[in-house]
C-alpha cells in the first residue's frame, strides 16, 4: 500500500485493519492530521454503505481503522481511503475545529497524597510557585487514552517543566493524582501503581457513568489551581 496525501505509512494489522502513520514536521501536526483523518471517517461511517467502519482508534502520530471483513477487504479500505483523501481535501476545517471538545479541569496543587513538587522542583531548578504557574498556563492536548480506563496521555510540557519519571515507581497512585513525565501530563482515573511525578489532585473523576471516560484522543485540557476547601466543597458538592 502507497502512502498519500498526510498519510506517511500504511499498515496492515491482522486481516481486519489498517493502521495508517500520518506526516508532519512535529507531533502536534502529524497528530492534528490524524484527528482531521478521524473526524472525516466518523462522519462517514455514521452515513449509509459506510457500515463497513467498525472502529477507529487514534494515538499520537496514528489511527487504526477496524473493518468488517465480512463486508470488504483490506484493498477495498484503501481505495476508500484515496478516494476521501481529496474529501478531506476539500473538507471545512471549522467543523473539524468546532468539533473539538475542551475542559477545565480543577487541582489541589501541592496535595498531601500526592505531592512531589519538591522533586520536580530540583529536577527542573523550578520554585514550585512557578511549577504550578506554568501547569496552568498550558493548554494541552489529549495525544491518547490508554494505560487505565480513563487515563489520557496529555502534552506537550514546555521544556523547562519536563523531567524524568520516577527511579521506582510507586505501587499506588491515588485516584485523581495530576502527574508530568517526560513531555506529558495526565490524571490517573483510579488507584493504580505509577511512576510520574504527582502535582497534586483533581477532584473531576476522569471515568463518568457507564464507563464512558471523560476525555478522548484530541480533546483539549486546561488545569486550573484550587485551594483545599476547594476541593472539599467540590466533594461536598
Amino acid at each position: 500500500m502507497q502512502p498519500f496525501g498526510s498519510i506517511r505509512q500504511l499498515v496492515p494489522v491482522g486481516a481486519d485493519a489498517i493502521m495508517l502513520y500520518f506526516s508532519g514536521d512535529s507531533l502536534e501536526q502529524a497528530n492534528s492530521a490524524c484527528q482531521q483523518w478521524l473526524h472525516m471517517l466518523d462522519s462517514f461511517a455514521s452515513k449509509a454503505g459506510n457500515s463497513w467502519v467498525v472502529e477507529c482508534v487514534p494515538s499520537y502520530d496514528s489511527l487504526l481503522i477496524v473493518f468488517d471483513i465480512e463486508q470488504v477487504d483490506s484493498h477495498f479500505v484503501y481505495h476508500s481511503l484515496q478516494q476521501w483523501q481529496t474529501r478531506l481535501h476539500n473538507q471545512n476545517n471549522d467543523d473539524y475545529q468546532k468539533a473539538i471538545k475542551r475542559h477545565t479541569l480543577p487541582v489541589w496543587y501541592g496535595a498531601k497524597a500526592a505531592n512531589d513538587l519538591d522533586e520536580v522542583s530540583r529536577k527542573t531548578s523550578l520554585q514550585k510557585e512557578d511549577i504550578i504557574a506554568l501547569h496552568t498556563s498550558m493548554e494541552f492536548k489529549v495525544y491518547a487514552v490508554g494505560f487505565a480506563p480513563g487515563f489520557a496521555y496529555m502534552g506537550e510540557l514546555p521544556k523547562a517543566l519536563q523531567c524524568a519519571r520516577l527511579a521506582s515507581p510507586r505501587k499506588k497512585v491515588p485516584k485523581g493524582a495530576v502527574a508530568i513525565a517526560d513531555r506529558q501530563t495526565a490524571v490517573y482515573p483510579s488507584d493504580s501503581p505509577g511512576g510520574w511525578n504527582l502535582l497534586g489532585l483533581c477532584p473531576v473523576p476522569m471515568v463518568g457513568e457507564n464507563n464512558i471516560p471523560l476525555l478522548s484522543a484530541g480533546d483539549i485540557v486546561t488545569f486550573s489551581s484550587i485551594t483545599e476547601s476547594e476541593f472539599v466543597d467540590y466533594h461536598a458538592g
